[in-house]
């Protein structure tokens, strides 16, 4: 049994999670998270603490950003798109218990306003920005790092936010420029 309360979107997603893993899940009801879910959401994380497992899109970013600023010191786990994708369709109700619960032995914790051992020169001397495959990149390395995929500003606040070191920064990259980009 996990001890922490998983945090996801919907009741599909609770589902899925239920077939990796014994846990508890809160439901945020999709975007349109309410007041009376992020209250419940901060009990959880006081008495148990919780896990963010929200979709790798778009929708399931902004409710993660929503209840880390509610609810700050969360614990966040990803899943990469590729392993949550079917028939077009992204989300943790996609995803394979393998890969939910490689996601969740992957869980990192936000520490706001960390500053980051890794400067914006080295993602530009990594590739990961300002490069023709810098997108592809960083969806590589986010993965790598279990930290997910996002545009080079919110990668670089990542970094900080999750304490990313410059061991685990230079392994990462290593493992990336030794396999080349893969195609996704």
């Amino acid at each position: 049994m996990i001890k922490e309360v998983i945090v996801v979107e919907g009741r599909d997603d609770t589902v899925a999670i239920k077939r990796a893993v014994e846990a508890d899940t809160i439901e945020t009801g999709g975007s349109a998270i309410n007041q009376h879910t992020l209250r419940r959401i901060a009990l959880a994380k006081e008495r148990r603490g919780v896990i963010i497992l929200t979709d790798p899109d778009h929708a399931g970013e902004r409710i993660r950003k929503i209840i880390d600023r509610h609810v700050p010191g969360c614990k966040h786990a990803f899943i990469p798109e590729e392993d949550a994708t079917r028939k077009g369709d992204i989300g943790v109700e996609n995803a394979s218990p393998e890969a939910i619960r490689r996601a969740l032995e992957r869980v990192h914790t936000s520490f706001e306003g960390r500053e980051s051992q890794i400067s914006m020169d080295d993602l530009i001397d990594a590739g990961l920005t300002v490069h023709p495959d810098a997108a592809q990149r960083r969806m590589q390395m986010g993965n790598l790092l279990g930290i997910g995929y996002c545009n080079s500003k919110q990668f670089y606040k990542r970094l900080g936010m999750f304490q990313i070191t410059r061991e685990e920064f230079a392994a990462a990259l290593a493992k990336l420029d030794e396999g080349g980009l893969e195609s996704s």
